[in-house]
């Protein structure tokens, strides 16, 4: 059942994630939409044609989030795969996540987003998170918290 879409696609789909820390809290988005809608993950997206990473992040953290923010650095690279019943790719996106700071805007959930939440180091594994959201989290998690 291959397509040229985010659903079953031939290839693996660019994206982007932002780890935003803030006094020792990281936000989280809570997913409006597949796969892992409702579960709570870091804001981002895929990157559009002709459109550079960085780009892409203030985009998706523009929309999810209503923030502006500063990169700091690239955190790491992540491939989420995710198999249907079948064990058939059912999407697969490869991921760059950028540890950031927000610098303006407002906080306010956009149209893929349920919910936004700054969570603790403590709390975060109490989540319902995505699959691997939380190890990369604490991989990046800054030492001394601004």
């Amino acid at each position: 059942m291959p397509s040229n879409g985010r659903r079953y696609p031939e290839r693996p789909v660019p994206g982007v994630g932002a780890l935003i820390f803030d006094q020792g809290r990281l936000l989280l988005v809570q997913r409006a939409n597949p796969p892992y809608q409702g579960w709570w993950s870091l804001p981002g997206g895929a990157i559009e044609l002709g459109e550079v990473a960085q780009e892409a992040l203030h985009r998706e953290v523009r929309e999810e989030t209503g923030l502006e923010i500063e990169i700091d650095r690239l955190g790491e690279i992540f491939d989420r795969i995710v198999r249907d019943e079948a064990g058939r790719v059912e999407y697969h996106y490869i991921l760059l996540d950028y540890v950031c700071r927000p610098v303006g805007g407002t906080l306010l959930p956009g149209s893929d987003a349920a919910a936004l939440r700054w969570a603790d180091k403590e709390e975060i594994g109490n989540l319902q998170l995505t699959s691997g959201t939380l190890e990369v989290a604490l991989r990046n998690w800054p030492t001394n918290p601004a």
